[in-house]
């Protein structure tokens, strides 16, 4: 879900052409929790091999990410790590979330409302470990490298940007500003040309709003992150004024005689003190051809043809011999 700026920060409007030879950090969960929901039968039944196991995010895996290189971008993935016992409460009711739509959806197909019953099957998907580690696999035999974090997978993806090892982070959350990206591009990965790329520049947002990032978290916890549940009654506006009215969160909360479930010093610290890895390293490397069509045509029943038109086109991009180059001498 991720922090609730819509209404306070303003994106601006970029083209695929405005990335082309840049790397891009792509917030796994949330790339791949995208997929799930969308890519989807008419009623919101997602695609399945023999087994019933959930193929849809191996399409877009596979054919999205294609897609981004042919735009010429440098796609890279970061997962999640252990998460903060702190999120605990938000996994609890996002389970319970997907389970009630789980429920309403199976109620709206026996009735035949194949519109609402696509609505609730979008709000029923779920990243389970499985899900996680199958798409590991696919990256490795695409030979697209990815990142295991310590902790939030946003976390680690605003580290390389602010290092400078990727340009930007893909993600559709506002998190990534509080984790200190300095660049976050939202909508990369949806298909079928209606992707209105956006982008949301840190330093732009803390001059517009006229504060610093240590209030822009402060704000944040106002308003309520995946870590904790804000004040009742106070949006990003309201927020924003209180913040830049008394200075910090400390004051804010004196102001308002409250307090908070949990130490704010604590969620701060998991805004401006993440834990990430430093010691990684960023490797593109050519397909595995046979190893990619026998792990989704032979195991997951995918179309053949389809899925050899998307891994040949990788080699051509970059116009490298498949049996001699690497494709990291394209990047």
């Amino acid at each position: 879900m991720g922090v609730k700026f819509k209404d306070i920060v303003t994106p601006e409007s970029i083209k695929f052409e405005d990335l082309k030879g840049k790397i891009v950090a792509l917030d796994a969960a949330n790339v791949i929790y995208q997929f799930l929901s969308s890519i989807r039968q008419a009623d919101g039944t997602p695609l399945m091999d023999h087994n019933g196991k959930v193929t849809s995010h191996f399409s877009g895996i596979l054919y999205r990410t294609t897609s981004l290189i042919e735009k010429g971008i440098k796609p890279l993935y970061v997962f999640d790590g252990k998460s903060s016992i702190l999120k605990k409460g938000t996994q609890i009711k996002r389970s319970e979330f997907r389970k009630e739509s789980h429920e309403k959806w199976k109620i709206a197909l026996d009735e035949g409302r194949i519109e609402d019953a696509r609505k609730y099957a979008v709000r029923s998907s779920r990243m389970s470990a499985e899900v996680v580690e199958g798409s590991k696999i696919l990256l490795d035999l695409m030979g697209i490298p990815y990142i295991q974090s310590k902790g939030e997978g946003e976390a680690q993806a605003s580290y390389m940007v602010e290092k400078g090892d990727a340009w930007c982070v893909g993600s559709q959350d506002y998190d990534c500003i509080l984790f200190g990206a300095t660049r976050t591009v939202k909508n990369l990965t949806i298909t079928g040309g209606r992707a209105n790329l956006e982008l949301i520049l840190l330093k732009k947002v803390l001059k517009d709003l006229n504060i610093n990032r240590e209030q822009l978290v402060d704000l944040a916890i106002l308003v309520g992150t995946d870590f904790n549940d804000g004040i009742k009654g106070i949006g990003a506006k309201k927020g924003l004024n209180l913040i830049k009215k008394y200075g910090d969160l400390f004051k804010v909360l004196d102001h308002l005689n409250v307090e908070l479930e949990v130490d704010p010093q604590r969620l701060r610290d998991i805004f401006l003190k993440h834990e990430f890895i430093s010691d990684y390293e960023l490797k593109w490397g050519n397909p595995d051809r046979s190893g990619v069509i026998e792990f989704l045509v032979g195991e997951h029943d995918f179309s053949e043809d389809r899925v050899v038109t998307a891994i040949d086109k990788l080699y051509k991009l970059k116009k490298i011999d498949n049996s001699q180059s690497s494709l990291e001498k394209w990047f």
